[in-house]
């Protein structure tokens, strides 16, 4: 075992949870019926594919393989965001709701990764740089949902 490859293998985990936020918040753009929560999913799909570029640039840097798909157990059953349950009759609420549990997922991954003492400190610089985004984009889902509760 290489003294990066702990550290690959983080950023390689990060960077599939990431793709499955990137394809939630393509499949949240399309089914939703507001058109102003279309396009904030839309950019945020946008933003978590610069966080998986600039991680996926990391794990190079590491002379890794970097992930380009994301985690299995989202593909068999949508960890991130199982719109199709949400979407079927239901209205953008549930599309919301299900995209701000994605958000919890996706945050949870990376505060464990941010307090792993094991990695070295170029791989917790670049989960922190990642961190700004991935935190934004929680925020302004809970921040939505949280508004859309209260109507």
């Amino acid at each position: 075992m290489t003294e990066t490859s702990y550290d690959i293998r983080t950023l390689n985990g990060l960077i599939a949870t990431t793709i499955d936020s990137v394809d939630g918040y393509t499949e949240a753009a399309r089914d939703a019926d507001n058109s102003r929560f279309a396009a904030l999913f839309t950019s945020r799909a946008t933003e978590r594919r610069q966080v998986a570029s600039s991680l996926q640039a990391e794990v190079s840097k590491l002379g890794g393989n970097p992930e380009d798909d994301g985690t299995i157990l989202a593909s068999a059953h949508r960890t991130f965001l199982d719109l199709k349950a949400a979407v079927t009759g239901q209205d953008d609420q549930a599309i919301v709701n299900e995209v701000e549990r994605g958000e919890d997922h996706i945050k949870a991954k990376f505060e464990t990764a941010l307090n792993d003492q094991d990695l070295g400190a170029a791989t917790r610089s670049a989960i922190g740089a990642a961190w700004q985004s991935v935190k934004a984009g929680h925020d302004e889902m809970r921040d939505l949902k949280h508004s859309l509760q209260n109507r």
